[in-house]
C-alpha cells in the first residue's frame, strides 16, 4: 500500500491518541502536503524539529497498529465486503435468467442494501 495512504489511514484511526502538536504536524505533512520547511516556517520551529515530530508520530501510530491492528482489520473487512458484493452481483445475474424468482430477487435486493449500509459505515 502506498505510504501516504497508509499513514492517512493510521492517522484516521490513531490520530486522536497523538498530542495536539503531533496531530497538527502530521496533518500538515500528510494531508496538506506541506514540506518540512514549510511546516517549520509556519510553526516557528526548525525543519529538523518537524522531522523528529513526524518520525515520532509515525512510530507511535505504527506501534498502535502493531498492537491493535485496527487498520489491518478494516482493510480486510472492506475486501470481504467487496467480495460479497461481487458474489451478490453474480447471483443477481443468474437469477435474471430465470422467471418467477421475485421473492429471491427481493431477498437479494435486501441483502445488497444491508451490505451497502455496512460498506458505508
Amino acid at each position: 500500500m502506498e505510504k501516504t495512504l497508509r499513514m492517512s489511514l493510521l492517522f484516521d484511526f490513531y490520530g486522536p491518541l497523538l498530542t495536539e502538536r503531533q496531530r497538527e504536524v502530521y496533518e500538515m505533512y500528510f494531508h496538506e502536503d506541506l514540506s518540512l520547511g514549510e511546516i517549520g516556517e509556519q510553526l516557528g520551529v526548525s525543519r529538523q524539529a518537524v522531522y523528529d515530530i513526524l518520525r515520532r508520530s509515525a512510530a507511535i501510530v505504527e506501534d498502535y497498529e502493531a498492537k491493535l491492528a485496527l487498520v489491518t482489520k478494516h482493510l480486510e473487512r472492506t475486501a470481504r465486503l467487496e467480495r460479497l458484493m461481487v458474489a451478490l452481483d453474480e447471483l443477481d445475474a443468474r437469477l435474471n435468467k430465470w422467471e418467477g424468482c421475485e421473492e429471491e430477487r427481493e431477498l437479494l435486493r435486501e441483502a445488497r442494501g444491508q451490505l451497502q449500509d455496512l460498506t458505508n459505515s
